[in-house]
């Protein structure tokens, strides 16, 4: 039925929305609302792939404000986001592609609504916290889903972190920030970041925390180059090897 997002259901009321391996959105079902985490590309309609699987009252927030999480907004009418982040939104927003192609489909993005730093979602039967992770954006945040032990990370904790942008934090911040959230390793099991397939174990923030601890230490002493479209950074490697934090000198 549609071509990119394609659905699957990880237990009774979260599913994961794969948008043509590019973006990770979730839907989060409870008793009274449903709640949509990140809308992708925009390409494709993720308010009508929604409604395939529920016809509760929806809430949309956006873990941070880069394209692919937030672009999809644009079949909604609006959507939660940390205010923190307004700047880099309104930065993607304006990029040429996505300003043509709303005006070609008589498309607009919706207001933002402010959500902060413990403020909670209650859904009916589910409830999650709002966690600030400023890092990999000013305004990254994470959601804690307490009944399942889920922990909601967009890019902010991933298997492949970008530190080297603009709007990045300096890496001694981000792991200030990390040390702030452990206490999640005590009420999560399970992680689902803005690019995942699955779940990922709980311990992927540990591995992360202590793989931005060794960067700072050595200084990126040995990392190889890490080629993007913004150019040509860092990477260092952490866990099992084989994810990565991408960084640029600056950020040390």
């Amino acid at each position: 039925m549609f071509e990119r997002i394609k659905v699957k259901k990880l237990n009774d009321h979260i599913y994961l929305m794969d948008d043509n391996g590019e973006a990770t959105g979730y839907l989060v079902i409870g008793d009274k609302k449903a709640l949509v985490i990140d809308t992708m590309n925009g390409y494709e309609n993720v308010y009508e792939v929604v409604r395939t699987l529920t016809d509760l009252p929806l809430m949309v927030v956006n873990t941070h404000g880069h394209c692919d999480h937030i672009f999809g907004n644009i079949y909604f009418d609006e959507a939660y986001m940390n205010p923190d982040d307004n700047e880099v939104a309104k930065e993607h927003m304006a990029f040429q592609e996505f300003v043509e192609a709303c005006k070609k489909h008589n498309l607009h993005m919706p207001p933002f609504k402010p959500i902060k730093d413990g403020d909670v979602i209650d859904l009916g039967g589910l409830t999650l916290d709002i966690i600030s992770l400023p890092g990999h954006t000013p305004g990254g945040i994470c959601l804690l889903l307490k009944e399942d032990r889920v922990l909601f990370t967009g890019d902010g904790i991933n298997h492949g972190l970008w530190m080297q942008l603009n709007e990045s934090k300096m890496l001694k911040e981000l792991l200030n920030n990390l040390d702030k959230i452990m206490y999640v390793t005590k009420e999560a099991d399970y992680i689902l970041h803005g690019h995942a397939q699955e779940m990922d174990n709980i311990s992927l923030i540990t591995a992360l925390r202590d793989g931005v601890a060794d960067l700072i230490e050595t200084k990126g002493e040995g990392d190889k180059d890490y080629e993007w479209f913004g150019g040509v950074d860092k990477q260092h490697l952490f866990g099992d090897g084989k994810s990565a934090i991408c960084y640029s000198i600056d950020k040390l």
